[in-house]
């Protein structure tokens, strides 16, 4: 099934057209953005049970933008009726005209030549099996709860096991002279912790299930509960890892890390206007194995960043950064492609309709290769094959990345010895650790139960991936 537009945007869309004529007809360029979203997270453990509305992602809102004379100006609103489109258009006017009298000493207004606004209908939906507020909050909760109950039966170590899911399901709407675009999105995350204990030691075991869809992530979530405990008790007997450089092989969610961290951030070209991304200086030139192709877009796989159009209206695109490791481009909104002089990629993206857009990663991967993953494990002398990501963090203006990762599984002459290590801190140069790649399996997978933010705010979802990848890479 499709999701269904949002009956509150239908209504509110003549309303929003009489308030753009009347933009129209006084600044050279106005556009509306309209979002009607919502979501609700869900958890249940040994303490307890919580539902609870995610205030970042649920809203009702409105963004107007206008630009006029080389400037662009933004207001953001949260409702609008028929009687108060002329006191909301005063509003704009009265606030947006004054703008340009009250910059900040020192700053400068950056002039333009002109706003592209090419023609374009879009009207789609994203696809669901079972919506969660068809479920409703009690069956939801009582899948949870068999979950939650059924890993801590798993062992006697086994002491807690929290299992939570949680969904947006959102609107939007874009309004402009030549366009006319609608979206109706859903997604819907889930994961378990499973936390076990020997003596004073206490260790997570942490698996991620995420999709464009509906409850039906709960299928995904309950197959991988095993996993989670046993990786929970496995970790308990962890040693800690002795640094150096090794051969190594990352699993999927560690690849996506790598991805999201080492050229996600780096290519973000409002940086590159910034002059904060070294990659700016690399355009054409090899920055990976000849074995990476990387792409970013909405439109690239299904996932929760996946979407039809961005927030300033421009068409979901799959951009590919990264072709047989040479850094093609990066990825743009629409206001940093006017100062660079480049085309928008569509990854202008806002927290919410009173946040500027900034450029932002959607669903960003690594193309899968050629190997098997056995053979990949099978060329390893000695080295560690690299399972749960946990945190990243990098450094664009010098190329610098530090990830986390909870386990390193040791390989010797070829196998997996059964011994882990634990926890990981991955580091690197991101061309050395990139150029290192040597192998990558033929398939990949993604996921994005979490979210991403520019700098330590402006948060968003994403999702990344891609295949097992075989690399260089130095451990401490």
């Amino acid at each position: 099934m499709k999701v269904r537009e949002s009956e509150y945007l239908k209504l509110k869309k003549p309303i929003l057209k009489k308030l753009l004529d009347k933009l129209l007809a006084r600044y050279e360029y106005a556009s509306i953005l309209a979002n009607d979203s919502k979501s609700t997270n869900y958890r249940v453990s040994k303490t307890g049970t919580n539902i609870s509305e995610d205030g970042t992602l649920s809203e009702r809102g409105f963004c107007v933008k206008v630009y006029d004379n080389g400037k662009a100006a933004e207001y953001s609103f949260s409702a609008i009726e028929e009687d108060t489109v002329d006191a909301v258009f005063d509003e704009i006017t009265k606030r947006l005209d004054t703008l340009g009298k009250t910059l900040p000493e020192g700053v400068t207004a950056f002039s333009f030549d002109g706003v592209e606004d090419e023609k374009l209908y879009i009207n789609e939906s994203t696809e669901y099996e079972v919506d969660p507020e068809e479920k409703g909050d009690n069956n939801i909760i009582d899948l949870l709860t068999r979950i939650s109950e059924k890993g801590r039966a798993y062992d006697e170590k086994i002491i807690d096991c929290s299992v939570a899911f949680s969904y947006q399901k959102y609107s939007k709407m874009f309004l402009s002279k030549n366009k006319d675009l609608t979206q109706n999105v859903m997604w819907s995350c889930g994961y378990i912790v499973a936390m076990a204990k020997d003596g004073e030691e206490i260790q997570n075991g942490y698996k991620p299930v995420s999709m464009l869809g509906g409850i039906e992530v709960l299928d995904t979530l309950e197959s991988n509960l095993a996993d989670a405990c046993k990786t929970a008790i496995e970790l308990l007997s962890a040693e800690p890892m002795i640094p150096g450089e090794y051969d190594c092989i990352c699993e999927p969610d560690v690849t996506g890390m790598i991805v999201h961290e080492a050229f996600g951030h780096g290519v973000e070209m409002d940086m590159f206007v910034k002059d904060r991304a070294q990659a700016k200086e690399f355009i054409g030139k090899q920055v990976a194995s000849e074995l990476i192709t990387m792409h970013d877009g909405a439109s690239t796989i299904p996932q929760v960043a996946t979407y039809f159009f961005d927030d300033e209206g421009v068409a979901a695109h799959d951009t590919i950064i990264i072709e047989k490791g040479i850094l093609k481009t990066g990825i743009c909104d629409a206001q940093s492609a006017m100062h660079l002089g480049v085309a928008g990629t569509g990854n202008g993206r806002r927290q919410d309709t009173t946040r500027k857009a900034y450029t932002r990663m959607t669903n960003t991967i690594f193309e899968a290769g050629t190997s098997k993953v056995e053979d990949m494990i099978a060329s390893i002398d000695y080295g560690f094959l690299l399972c749960q990501a946990s945190s990243g963090m990098e450094d664009p203006k010098n190329w610098g990345i530090q990830l986390m990762v909870d386990i390193a599984r040791e390989i010797k002459d070829g196998k997996l010895t059964g011994k882990i290590f634990s926890p990981i801190v991955l580091t690197g140069y991101v061309p050395n650790l990139l150029k290192s790649i040597s192998m990558i399996s033929d398939s990949i997978e993604a996921g994005g139960t979490g979210y991403c933010g520019k700098g330590y705010k402006e948060w968003v979802k994403v999702s990344d991936g891609g295949p097992y990848i075989k690399a260089r890479i130095r451990l401490g």
